[in-house]
């Protein structure tokens, strides 16, 4: 049977809950366990594929189509684990299955409750992660802060799942924040046990705190957190902040995070071993000293979350070329205002990622020209190759006024159009083209010789496509067709000839980059890159 680690949160949000249990769960593969992990979502949404990127940030999108809280990319980078929709569990989910249940009589007319008729869906849900896997430990982090009104489901849940686990089987790990006062000099310990607090109120003591901080906790510090919040103080580790993110697991592990874990849930496992991610991820990295400036330019730009596969998967594309990025994150609006120039002058790399709706894109089409014309590597993916077709088919084929039916229904040169199973969607959550596709590779391409195969499976997450009717036109032009879908022969993949490096992909590579397993086409953007920068 499985063990269980459930992650929860107190003080303030945004305290790295999701970097602590991706950690976690490196730092127990790297014991030899194999691992899952779950996120759950306090909020109404049945999934996160309707909320604006600016209120939640980045969809993730798992191999089976699932939309999901950005979360679980972390998750997949930081581990081996394959993750589907069961691993995202939110209240919208929860309270639709219950409903659906109680409208087919399934309660045998009992009055449906919180408790236990919410609480028991949710346990079903975090053991349904784990059904027919050979999963060793399961790793449950609850979003939201200890305290808020929409959580209150979920910690009983928890409460009452460790309680019937029983002894060895559950652990409870308290992400909070020890502040530092800069005038005071001092770290203070008493939010921390106020969130404690709040917390044992509920009914769960925490087993592991990890103690959010800006300076290194003194011993003083841990001793009293340890007697107020009623555990031994090896049990108090300082969760320090970090320039990268990847150094958060070796941190864990030299205050003995990973022994501490397997001791509480009694687990006969091998000596952890982090060398190799010490040395390729974490330490490597330190000993570059070129800087490559590339630019992103996105529609949501102010929100750090709203790009954050895209962010990892440049950086995973840096250490794989030994070279530090300094990315420029530039808003499209801006660049439609004034002018590319004005923007990218110094640039050696441009990619636009993806997006949804009409605001900005002029500007990520001035992008797209200047990349183009300038010969600087481009890469698009998503909305920016949907943006580079209708920049080419202007610019190039003199398409005038080129257009996605996205953006303009009447265009003469629908360049860009929905997708036929599209046509009749009328309910927008969980309706787009999701998951893994097979992508067909033409041979001598930049595409194959980045991937190396003629056969791939990649991500989508889109609605319109490439318009077959204008292929022709554009390939006499010196558009390149080098992948496509070989079911619905639908275009995944163009480049251009007579260019360093411009490719542009309908999928989203950056859901399948690792730091020490980059992604090829992020490898080879950066490689041609700094080519040209040399």
């Amino acid at each position: 049977m499985a063990k269980y680690i459930f992650i929860t949160g107190g003080v303030v949000s945004s305290l790295g809950k999701g970097i602590a249990a991706a950690s976690v769960g490196k730092l127990l593969e790297s014991k030899g366990l194999k691992v899952t992990l779950i996120k759950c979502d306090p909020y109404i949404n049945v999934d996160p594929g309707t909320m604006n990127p600016f209120q939640h940030g980045e969809v993730y999108v798992t191999d089976d189509g699932a939309e999901t809280d950005l979360d679980l990319g972390h998750y997949e980078r930081f581990t081996n684990a394959k993750l589907t929709k069961d691993n995202n569990i939110t209240t919208g989910k929860i309270y639709h299955s219950v409903i659906s249940k109680e409208r087919k009589g399934q309660y045998l007319g009992k009055t449906v409750q919180i408790i236990p008729h919410i609480t028991n869906e949710i346990k079903e849900n975090i053991k349904k992660a784990s059904f027919g896997k050979k999963v060793d430990v399961v790793i449950v982090e609850i979003g939201g802060t200890v305290g808020d009104i929409e959580g209150l489901p979920f910690l009983e849940a928890i409460r009452q799942f460790k309680l019937e686990l029983g002894k060895d089987y559950a652990i409870n790990i308290h992400v909070t924040l020890v502040p530092y006062i800069k005038s005071a000099g001092e770290t203070k310990t008493k939010p921390t046990q106020h969130s404690v607090g709040t917390l044992r109120e509920i009914g769960i003591t925490p087993d592991i705190i990890l103690c959010r901080t800006e300076k290194p906790l003194s011993q003083e510090a841990r001793s009293k957190i340890a007697l107020f919040c009623n555990m031994d103080k090896e049990a108090v580790i300082t969760a320090i902040d970090v320039k990268s993110i990847y150094e958060v697991p070796g941190c864990f592990q030299l205050q003995g995070l990973d022994k501490l874990i397997v001791r509480m849930l009694n687990i006969k496992c091998e000596d952890g071993d982090l060398s190799l991610w010490n040395s390729q991820v974490v330490k490597k990295p330190k000993s570059f000293s070129g800087i490559l400036p590339i630019a992103v330019v996105g529609k949501y730009i102010t929100l750090q979350d709203a790009y954050k596969s895209i962010y990892e998967a440049l950086a995973h594309g840096a250490i794989e070329n030994g070279i530090k990025l300094a990315i420029h994150k530039i808003d499209s609006e801006d660049i439609e205002k004034s002018s590319a120039a004005k923007y990218l002058k110094g640039i050696r790399g441009v990619l636009i990622p993806g997006g949804f709706g009409n605001r900005g894109i002029e500007g990520k089409i001035k992008a797209v020209q200047f990349a183009r014309e300038n010969k600087i590597p481009f890469f698009g993916i998503c909305l920016g190759m949907q943006t580079a077709v209708i920049e080419f088919a202007r610019n190039v084929c003199k398409l005038n006024r080129a257009h996605s039916t996205e953006f303009s229904k009447n265009t003469k040169y629908p360049v860009i159009s929905l997708l036929d199973e599209q046509k009749a969607v009328k309910v927008k959550g969980a309706s787009m083209r999701l998951g893994a596709y097979e992508c067909a590779l033409r041979k001598g391409s930049r595409a194959h010789e980045a991937y190396r195969k003629v056969k791939i499976f990649e991500r989508h997450r889109h609605r319109y496509e490439f318009n077959s009717q204008y292929r022709q036109i554009m390939e006499k032009k010196g558009l390149e067709v080098s992948g496509f879908n070989p079911e619905g022969k639908l275009v995944e993949i163009v480049e251009l000839k007579d260019h360093p490096w411009f490719v542009a992909c309908q999928f989203h590579p950056e859901f399948k980059s690792k730091p020490d397993k980059a992604h090829p086409l992020f490898v080879d953007f950066i490689k041609y890159s700094l080519k040209e920068k040399n």
